[in-house]
């Protein structure tokens, strides 16, 4: 039964990454606000950011900016295949940049496959 269990959470966890919003973030966009696709990553690991542990980033218009309001754990472990410290992924998000940081009140990982269409 325990191992029936743990094949169970596994493979709901392996799942979590792909086009998802962040639990943290507003379920839909606001209409009333833009909404952006914007490269996202590790800012230390593929942005140049300085740093002392990974952290969720985006880039919008070429300069990149630390996300408050989402973990970068939250879509996995960022060392996966398709993690944000191995990856460069794209995002659909809203939100506001304050004090040189993006504060993200909606934010969409979009799937890899997604990102090969743009």
């Amino acid at each position: 039964m325990k191992s029936i269990f743990m094949a169970a959470v596994l493979s709901l966890l392996t799942t979590t990454g792909f086009a998802q919003v962040a639990s943290t973030s507003a379920p839909k966009p606001d209409p009333s606000k833009k909404l952006m696709t914007v490269e996202t990553s590790c800012g230390e690991c593929n942005f140049d950011m300085d740093g002392k542990t990974c952290d969720l980033a985006v880039r919008i218009n070429g300069k990149a900016y630390f996300v408050d309001g989402v973990s970068i754990k939250e879509y996995g472990h960022p060392h996966d295949d398709n993690g944000f410290c191995v990856a460069v992924r794209q995002a659909e998000v809203q939100g506001e940049i304050v004090n040189n940081r993006f504060k993200a009140s909606y934010f969409k990982l979009l799937s890899p496959k997604d990102n090969q269409k743009k």
